[in-house]
């Protein structure tokens, strides 16, 4: 049986990746893992404080990379890609659900089945 610390913890821990607390400090050298590491934790933790609400994977990005955010955007597409491979979020495009891999243009992330089943 799930407890709320059970169901609290991953989100805890994503809050802290998100914001920098854990994982490389944002002023050493991080490595391309680290920074996929940090856009997966911060797109599963807006989408979580968002509620229904969707995201821009640039908001993900402004947030993981400060001043440099753009420099993690063809990241920030290939973490969102992985996360809708595993439900974990939906991509969409004109509200429709679609493969981030195949479409050109702004997107909207919006939080999968695996996301929200806490």
């Amino acid at each position: 049986m799930r407890t709320d610390a059970d169901i609290a913890r991953p989100m805890v821990q994503d809050a802290k990746v998100a914001l920098g607390e854990r994982g490389r400090a944002w002023w050493e050298e991080r490595s391309e893992q680290d920074d996929r590491d940090r856009l997966a934790a911060t797109i599963r933790a807006l989408l979580r404080h968002r509620g229904e609400k969707t995201i821009c994977p640039s908001d993900a990005a402004r947030t993981a990379g400060g001043e440099s955010w753009r420099r993690l955007m063809p990241l920030a597409r290939e973490v969102a890609a992985a996360l809708a491979r595993d439900g974990v979020i939906e991509v969409r495009q004109r509200n429709e659900v679609v493969d981030i891999t195949q479409v050109r243009g702004p997107v909207r992330l919006a939080a999968g089945p695996e996301l929200t089943r806490g």
